[in-house]
């Protein structure tokens, strides 16, 4: 390379090289940074190709919503945050957190391996949990015992106001935080790699709690992270909702919710089976 000889060329050379690495500062993909521990996990741009698909696809049951997804790690730190929609106002803006809660409850109450005592599997989604905290139910009170950081939730750390601007997108306000949070509705699904090794767990909301849930299990199917060791729902196969109306108090019954889901979600460990299966 030719010196610069000239000393204003050398001073203009050195300002060119200063902004460069400043606007590289700015506009350099700070993923990584935001995502620490997330390597093994679906990114923004996945993990909504994977819930548009799924949710213009169809056959979901429910009432035809735009939905939001977050995908946490096995620390619970959030590590996406996406929606099917055209914008953030075009699904419940109240599904975005029940979506993170969603992910952050199936991480936190699921296990790799079996239940020796049982023979069952440790994967539980956030429906499995639905009749156990109803009044006599052995977890009654579970569904308070983590709740939501909301300054974490909405952006809000400094209380200067959220940033509804960066919902759903890569830098949501979520990515790279725990937001906490227990939600014992249909939707939330541990996620499990090739190597059935538990690396977090998924959270879907904006419809029917089951229609959640059956648009989780599909989304997880396409994530290709449902290697599950199986659960308490299908015999004890997988993780998917037992619908049963009225529900048990202390069972891992869920309600029925009556748009049709019914007559899919026996049918998603057979339509999309989970692990070595698919």
């Amino acid at each position: 390379m030719k010196a610069l000889s000239n000393p204003l060329h050398a001073c203009s050379f050195g300002a060119l090289l200063l902004g460069s690495i400043s606007l590289a500062a700015v506009f350099a993909p700070t993923d990584a940074l935001a995502r620490p521990d997330c390597d093994s996990l679906p990114p923004h741009g996945a993990l909504q190709s994977a819930l548009d698909s799924v949710v213009t696809g169809g056959g979901n049951g429910g009432l035809g919503n735009d939905m939001w997804a977050t995908v946490v790690n096995r620390d619970g730190r959030v590590c996406a945050v996406a929606f099917s929609g055209d914008d953030r106002a075009s699904q419940w803006p109240g599904s975005r957190v029940i979506s993170a809660q969603k992910a952050n409850t199936a991480n936190a109450f699921s296990l790799p391996g079996f239940y020796p005592n049982v023979g069952l599997g440790r994967a539980l989604s956030t429906g499995n949990l639905y009749g156990l905290v109803l009044p006599g139910g052995s977890l009654y009170g579970l569904q308070h015992s983590n709740p939501v950081d909301t300054a974490v939730a909405y952006g809000n750390q400094n209380h200067s106001g959220g940033n509804p601007g960066r919902y759903g997108q890569p830098n949501d306000p979520l990515v790279g935080n725990f937001v906490g949070g227990v939600n014992v509705f249909g939707g939330g699904l541990a996620l499990y790699d090739a190597s059935s090794q538990l690396v977090g767990a998924l959270g879907v909301s904006g419809d029917t709690s089951c229609t959640d849930h059956i648009i989780a299990w599909k989304v997880r199917d396409a994530l290709e992270l449902d290697n599950i060791p199986g659960g308490v729902g299908d015999g004890g196969m997988t993780d998917n909702l037992i619908l049963t109306d009225p529900v048990t108090p202390n069972t891992f019954e869920h309600p029925i919710c009556g748009f049709g889901e019914d007559m899919i979600i026996p049918a998603l460990a057979t339509d999309f089976p989970i692990g070595v299966n698919r």
